[in-house]
């Protein structure tokens, strides 16, 4: 009987092909816009995952996700470190501040400083310099992609040579020697990261009288971060995250203050409908133009429920092949636009809901053409 299906259901090529354009572009669609969508909201907190050595992140109370900066005395770092349970704390400087160019433009970068002494926060992955190269004067470290793009040097031809070692900018008409490339994370706004030391990052920065724009710390052995966040919470005041939590509150509010879900929920929505619609009609009249091959069946003797697995048999080949294609699209395109400044991410939970979301499509459409199986007369197929 499963062959039989099959046959029928191939033998139909101009119905056949329907079903899979129809699941394919849903598929497609949903993955694409799924993996856009996944991919900016990864972006929102790229500053915390690049950052993987602390367990807890301080902040004044008000702070709402990780650009919310609302800086803390200095003495705030002393106070976090006295707590019991903290293993160690340091200072981070977060700000956007201005870069002039060799061409006059300006570029607003993403400045981290982080600390002096233990160089903790700073990047993880380098591409050309060290690390420890930081403590000379003046150093600054570069994120790759701005490298090459907008922090590129003019040349007095006009064209663009990418920031090398020993090559220098303004910040903030602070004078910054490049003494590394990075690869980091791309942020929400594209915007260029510049890492320096602590008390650099701060001289870069105007002058205020608070400039500690986070305390990370890291809970000693056998203690809980969670239960250090409590414990600098009660004793300083002050807020306390693990790097998890952090990375969920700054999406939270991307996701309640932004039009982002709306606009890409919208893309889902009309990508389930049109892949329902076109395959749930193109598998109906598929159905129906079968219906005297489905009587003879029954009336060679083919239950109900034989016919069913027969008609879920064809929904689920063809919403396997159609889910495989769409998301195979879906990887091409993101592969195809994975050096331009699009934000694609895909893992494989995403995968799992498109796949779900296909599965639904098929079983709505085979539910149709159940009811109308179930109710065929074998008659039927003695009718002229």
């Amino acid at each position: 009987m499963n062959f039989v299906a099959l046959k029928m259901l191939i033998g139909d090529r101009a119905k056949y092909i329907g079903i899979l354009i129809g699941i394919t572009f849903a598929s497609l669609l949903i993955t694409q816009q799924s993996a856009i969508f996944t991919g900016i909201m990864s972006r929102t907190f790229a500053t915390i995952t690049d950052l993987p050595t602390p367990d807890v992140w301080v902040m004044d109370e008000k702070v709402q996700y990780i650009d919310d900066i609302k800086p803390l005395q200095d003495t705030e770092l002393y106070r976090v470190r006295g707590v019991e349970g903290v293993e160690w704390a340091t200072p981070l400087y977060k700000g956007l501040l201005k870069a002039r160019l060799s061409n006059g433009n300006f570029q607003s970068c993403v400045v981290i400083g982080v600390d002096d002494a233990t160089l903790i926060g700073a990047p993880i992955q380098m591409v050309d310099g060290r690390v420890e190269d930081l403590r000379q004067n003046d150093a600054v470290i570069v994120d790759e992609r701005s490298a090459k793009g907008k922090l590129a040097r003019v040349l007095p031809d006009g064209s663009r040579a990418p920031l090398r070692i020993g090559d220098s900018l303004e910040i903030n008409d602070r004078r910054g020697v490049v003494v590394g490339i990075c690869k980091v994370s791309r942020t929400f706004q594209s915007q260029p990261v510049v890492y320096t030391t602590f008390s650099r990052a701060t001289s870069f920065a105007p002058r205020e009288r608070k400039l500690l724009s986070f305390v990370l710390a890291k809970a000693k052995p056998g203690v809980d971060p969670l239960e250090l966040c409590t414990r600098i919470s009660a004793a300083t005041g002050l807020r306390a995250h693990t790097r998890e939590d952090f990375k969920w509150i700054t999406m939270q509010y991307f996701l309640k203050y932004t039009g982002i879900p709306i606009n890409f929920g919208m893309s889902v929505l009309l990508g389930f409908l049109v892949g329902t619609i076109i395959a749930g009609q193109t598998f109906f009249n598929f159905t129906l133009d079968n219906l005297k091959h489905f009587g003879a069946l029954k009336a060679m003797g083919a239950t109900n429920g034989r016919l069913v697995r027969m008609i879920l048999l064809q929904a689920l080949l063809v919403g396997a092949l159609g889910w495989g294609m769409g998301v195979g699209g879906a990887a091409t395109f993101g592969r195809l636009t994975s050096t331009t400044e699009l934000a694609f991410r895909m893992p494989w939970q995403l995968l799992a809901i498109s796949g779900g979301v296909v599965l639904i499509i098929c079983s709505l459409s085979a539910l149709i053409c159940i009811w109308k199986v179930a109710r065929l007369e074998p008659a039927i197929v003695f009718k002229g």
